[in-house]
């Protein structure tokens, strides 16, 4: 009897050590790595059902193929490359990428092969991610789910519809995981890279100047702008023989017009507004506005021992994961929030950091969750409505003011973190 009562208690320790355990991976950030790992492995079979069960949606992806072939065909004057939704509008690095993707998939015909390959892109670009957040250790496990398995939108831009949208983003992704590692030289040869592929990107740039400028100190941003800046003259010189003018207006073209058919945060307007250019210059003017106001009362408090006044005394040799990527992240979001137009395909260029900049935020857990559910619906409403439309934008700002009131911009720069477990 006295044994058998002795076990009781051990039992229970175990059981209780086993729950705490669980707990931590599920809730604590720092044992993100099981999770992440059961994530991909489950988000390898769900990639492979999609392909085979749901059926493929042309959009882009054969005029993606018409464009390059142009230049298949020696074609280098960008006025005169098109495909069957219009002239090619995609800087020279989209062109090399689509090219190849042209020749393995047997002249863009072969769409199973293209749709294995973007599979493998998926994965990844999730595995990157994975490795920033595992680096930031700011977000609990059991986001990640949301970030996987529960956005039906995201597995459709890369597998159902070939999008080049995440292939600029995987380059984006690779340049935050090597700021974090302090490799700036070639984290800024990835972002260029990334720039080469889809100009959207850009809206990372005030961020990325921002973190040279804070870790370069004048004369290293200088040299990693000129880095940033050779890629671009290098991919793009057969197109800037044939035509400099014409590859300028058609790959950095910020004057495009969109189709309201498509927009997904506007509906909420009229066409007539959404086409006006008074509407889209105050678009601009706000997006202006807001980040430089981020610039000078929020990011400038990550840095509070190089930071003095408006300027900076000096450089720090070493940022910490926030000091690196809530800037970078808040950066493009402001830019999301004052876009002229979002398409369907657009929501890849922040969806993987909306969990990071949420989990920064004072905002309740449940609002959190609320408000990743409520854009995710957003997203998915085809044709957008005027309701869904006024949601995407109150999650916007909800999140926004967020970020005004987040502690998260005072922490100071702290030694390197420790890896998650």
């Amino acid at each position: 009897m006295a044994a058998s009562m002795k076990r009781i208690p051990e039992k229970t320790k175990s059981s209780r050590f086993s729950i705490y355990r669980l707990q931590k991976f599920i809730f604590d950030p720092n044992y993100a790595i099981p999770v992440m790992l059961l994530l991909l492995f489950a988000e390898l079979v769900v990639n492979l059902i999609v392909i085979h069960k749901i059926k493929y949606t042309e959009i882009d992806w054969k005029a993606y193929m018409q464009e390059v072939e142009g230049v298949v065909n020696g074609t280098y004057d960008y006025l005169k490359l098109k495909g069957d939704t219009g002239p090619l509008v995609y800087p020279a690095g989209f062109v090399y990428i689509y090219t190849a993707l042209y020749y393995i998939t047997d002249h863009g015909t072969n769409i199973r092969l293209a749709q294995y390959i973007f599979a493998c892109l998926y994965i990844l670009t999730l595995l990157i991610v994975f490795d920033i957040y595992r680096y930031a250790r700011r977000v609990p496990p059991y986001v990640f789910f949301f970030m996987c398995c529960a956005s039906y939108r995201i597995h459709s831009i890369f597998i159902l519809r070939l999008f080049n949208d995440p292939v600029a983003m995987i380059f984006m992704y690779l340049a935050i995981d090597l700021f974090l590692r302090q490799h700036w030289t070639i984290g800024c040869f990835m972002y260029s890279l990334g720039v080469s592929i889809k100009m959207n990107l850009l809206l990372f740039s005030p961020a990325v100047f921002i973190l040279l400028m804070v870790s370069q100190g004048t004369l290293g941003t200088i040299k990693h702008l000129i880095v940033c800046a050779l890629p671009q003259v290098a991919l793009a010189i057969p197109f800037l023989k044939a035509n400099p003018i014409g590859y300028l207006l058609r790959s950095f073209d910020f004057g495009r017009q969109f189709f309201y058919i498509w927009t997904v945060n506007w509906r909420l307007v009229p066409e007539e507004i959404f086409l006006n250019r008074n509407f889209q210059l105050a678009l601009l003017a706000g997006h202006v506005l807001v980040l430089l106001i981020f610039i000078f009362f929020r990011f400038r408090r990550l840095y509070p021992d190089v930071c003095k006044g408006l300027w900076m005394k000096a450089s720090c040799k070493r940022l910490n994961a926030n000091q690196i990527v809530l800037p970078l992240f808040t950066s493009n979001f402001i830019g999301m929030c004052f876009s002229r137009s979002l398409h369907y395909q657009f929501y890849i260029w922040y969806f993987h950091g909306l969990h990071y900049l949420l989990w920064t935020t004072p905002i309740p857990t449940v609002l959190k969750v609320l408000i990743l559910g409520v854009i995710e619906l957003s997203w998915n409403t085809y044709p957008s409505t005027i309701m869904s439309s006024s949601l995407l934008h109150g999650c916007h700002a909800i999140l926004l003011l967020g970020l005004w009131f987040s502690s998260s911009f005072d922490e100071k720069a702290k030694e390197e973190p420790k890896k998650a477990k």
